[in-house]
This record gives C-alpha cells, sequence and structure tokens, in this order.
C-alpha cells in the first residue's frame, strides 16, 4: 500500500521576520521541512540566520519584495512586528502605519504564494490589542467591517469583553488577532491558534506566546505535495520545482534541529535541585535545574556587572533561557555588540516552545 507520508523532497519554507530563526527551527523539526528562503530586514540580526542557514539567500525587507519573483514553498511562517500589540508597549494596536501593521505585508505573501500552512507566531497581546482590518485588494465587501465596528484610535475599553470572541460582536472593535485570523479566512486559509507559555516546555519563566497554524483549503492544484485536510504530507502528481544543487557547506535540516528532538525528549523528567543549585539558585533552584536538565546545558551568569552602568542581563543567559544552543545568537563570530544581542534574543521564540505548539495543532 502507498505510503502517504513519503515524498522525495521535504516541504519547502518560506521565512519573513526570521530573527535568529526560532520559529524555523520548530517548523524545520516538527513538518520535516527545509526553509530555502528568509526576509529579515535588521542587518545585525540577519548575520545570525545567515550563518546557520549559509546556503539560503535573504530576501531583505518584507515591503520591497516581488512576490510573483519569490520561489515557491510549501510553508510560510513568520512572527510579524509585537511592537504595537505587546502589552508592555504604547497599545497602538494592528493598523496601518504600525510596525504591527506590517502584517497586511505578510497577508499579501500569502495570498500571492498560497502555501499549503501558514505559521504565525505573536505575543500575548494579540488577544487584548486593537485592530483596524485593512480591506484586501479588490474587496468590496462594506459590511465586513462597519465604520463604528473599529473606531480609531480605539480603546481597551472599547473591546469585547471577552477576549476568547476575536471580534465577532460587530459593536466592538476587533482584537487584533480577530483581524489576523479574519484576513485568514479571507484568503481561503482555515485557521487554529494557541496561547503556550514557555514554562510549560520547562523554561523557567512564563513568556506566553500565540500560535496560528492555517491551512489552505482550496485544492493543492500546484502540486506542493501537502494535504491540508489530512495534516500530512501526502503524495503529488505535479512536478517539483527550483530544485537546487547543494552548496558544500549545506546542512541538513536534520543536523540543525536534532538538539531541538533531544530536548523534546528531556520534557517532563522529574528533576530534583542538588545543593549547589540551592546554594546559588535560592528559590529558583528547582526551575534551574529543569531547564538544564532539558537544555542540556548548566545555567551561565545571569548578569554582567558594571561599576558604571550598574548590572544589565548577560546575552548567553538570555541564550539560555531561550533553549538555544550555546552560541547560537552570542557567537563572536556574528559581530553583535551586547545591546544588539539583548536585542536580538528578546524579539525571538523558544524553539522547543514553538515545537509543542504545532504538535498540538497538527
Amino acid at each position: 500500500m502507498h505510503d502517504p507520508t513519503q515524498r522525495d523532497r521535504p516541504l519547502r519554507v518560506g521565512s519573513l521576520f526570521s530573527g535568529y530563526g526560532g520559529l524555523d527551527l520548530a517548523v524545520e523539526h516538527t513538518l520535516n521541512s527545509e526553509t530555502i528562503w528568509f526576509s529579515e530586514n535588521n542587518p545585525h540580526v540577519s548575520r545570525v540566520f545567515a550563518h546557520h542557514w549559509p546556503e539560503i539567500p535573504n530576501l531583505g525587507d518584507i515591503t520591497a519584495i516581488d512576490w510573483q519573483a519569490v520561489p515557491p514553498i510549501d510553508v510560510l511562517c513568520g512572527g510579524f512586528p509585537c511592537q504595537d500589540v505587546s502589552t508592555v508597549g504604547k497599545r497602538a494596536g494592528l493598523a496601518p502605519g504600525t510596525r504591527s501593521g506590517l502584517w497586511s505585508h505578510m497577508a499579501a505573501a500569502i495570498d500571492a504564494l498560497q502555501p499549503a500552512l501558514v505559521v504565525i507566531e505573536n505575543v500575548r497581546g494579540l488577544l487584548s490589542s486593537p485592530a483596524i482590518r485593512s480591506p484586501l485588494e479588490g474587496d468590496d465587501d462594506e459590511q465586513r467591517n462597519p465604520d463604528d465596528a473599529t473606531p480609531a484610535p480605539a480603546t481597551l475599553r472599547d473591546l469585547e469583553p471577552d477576549l476568547w470572541s476575536l471580534g465577532d460582536s460587530a459593536a466592538r472593535p476587533l482584537r487584533a488577532a480577530g483581524a489576523v485570523l479574519g484576513d485568514l479566512a479571507d484568503l481561503r486559509y482555515d485557521a487554529q491558534w494557541i496561547g503556550l507559555p514557555a514554562s510549560l516546555v520547562g523554561a523557567p519563566h512564563q513568556r506566553l506566546r500565540i500560535f496560528i497554524l492555517a491551512r489552505r483549503t482550496i485544492p493543492d492544484s500546484a502540486g506542493h505535495g501537502l494535504d491540508p485536510w489530512r495534516r500530512i504530507p501526502g503524495s503529488s502528481a505535479g512536478q517539483t520545482r527550483n530544485d537546487r544543487t547543494l552548496t558544500p557547506d549545506h546542512r541538513p535540516r536534520a543536523q540543525r534541529t536534532d538538539w531541538l528532538a533531544e530536548q523534546a525528549q528531556r520534557v517532563g523528567d522529574a528533576v530534583v535541585a542538588d545543593r549547589e543549585h540551592l546554594r546559588r539558585w535560592g528559590r529558583y533552584a528547582d526551575a534551574i535545574a529543569q531547564w538544564e536538565h532539558i537544555t542540556g546545558c548548566a545555567a551561565p551568569a545571569p548578569a554582567l556587572l558594571s561599576d558604571q552602568a550598574g548590572p544589565r542581563p548577560e546575552p548567553a543567559f538570555v541564550e539560555w533561557l531561550m533553549g538555544l544552543p550555546t552560541g547560537w545568537v552570542t557567537d563572536p563570530a556574528h559581530g553583535l555588540t551586547a545591546n544588539q544581542l539583548t536585542a536580538a534574543l528578546g524579539n525571538g521564540v523558544l524553539p522547543l516552545q514553538a515545537a509543542v505548539a504545532l504538535r498540538q495543532l497538527t
């Protein structure tokens, strides 16, 4: 009997707002896929991604990409900027002109590329920040977003009280998550989403993130090799496109994410802090010992001390908190300053957290 999970190639992934590649690692690991291009406009953090995926091109600024000239993909993933929907930001919301409003460019990429799957990650503020849905090109549905439903600016008190409704009430402004899910529906994608704290996978901090997995509902006429309804890779009669000869420095997906598989196997193991953990970490000893066991790495010193500026977070410690291999971001070869390291790590996602979320959604 033919096994529909067998394919002659990995699923191809396009990456947007790539950062250091935390979401990409989870997608490659969970979906048995391979990233073939990425888009990162920050010249500093793009060095990190380019180092770990040296064989693929950076398409650069998402607002300047010609999607008709981009190689086809099976999966599109990205975590669009969160500054305007974050609970610690100004809460400008998801609207034209905001950084988080770059979601509209990701929606345009989905519309043009028609990937079988879309993976989105963002902060918990996506559930509570207001949004104004920009109509898609050619959309003449005036009733979809009535004027009194999206006052500008919308305040948090204007939002419907049940955050799980996500903008179902026409008398209230849309939540940001409702706008994203609504746009996906307009693009003929069925979406599921989950809110998952990093502590659920054993990390010693909360860092709740929202993950969305959307499946294309139209037939797979392009022969991408994925059956979005059965949620498994499928066979395809279509010919593969844009096959590339692998460069000598190509890193197979399995080698790039094998450490992530090892972490996943350790989640849930019983761990007891020893005396040294108690001496060094006090009340945090159990949490630190557990994460050390899961990551397979000892916790670095948490802070750098300076007589001039006082203590500041040690980038290597933040990297460890994110569950990344030692040096993934902090390798001196990347040439990033301490501030650039802190910014890159603070904007990223835990690969293990994202991988567990995707497992729950597939």
